[in-house]
């Protein structure tokens, strides 16, 4: 990997690394817009101003938009988003190990 590749992936995530920001961009991934309050709602244990901060990043990134209807995805978003798919497959598989691993740990 170059060092010009190497800083655009540091970039990235600096910015996903931010609280929440995964978070926002995930309860987004339906492609459905969402209010403030609805996306609030959505992410849960999230303050307003953090969430505001959140939105305001991650449209400043272009991957984030906001509509007549709400907030939604980007495609630069959504194109995140789809390669963050396999996340999901990974946190089941994950999940199960970390319960094998503990159960084998109170042995």
């Amino acid at each position: 990997m170059s060092a010009k590749e190497n800083a655009a992936v540091s970039l990235l995530l600096e910015l996903l690394e931010s609280r929440y920001a995964l978070r926002v961009l995930w309860a987004l991934k339906d492609g459905h817009p969402q209010t403030f309050r609805l996306l609030q709602d959505s992410i849960g244990n999230i303050t307003p101003n953090t969430l505001n901060t959140r939105i305001k990043e991650l449209r400043a990134a272009g991957l984030l938009g906001h509509g007549e209807k709400g907030y939604t995805v980007t495609t630069l978003g959504a194109d995140l988003l789809k390669r963050l798919n396999d996340l999901q497959a990974f946190a089941g598989k994950w999940a199960v190990s970390q319960t094998k691993v503990s159960a084998d740990t109170n042995k």
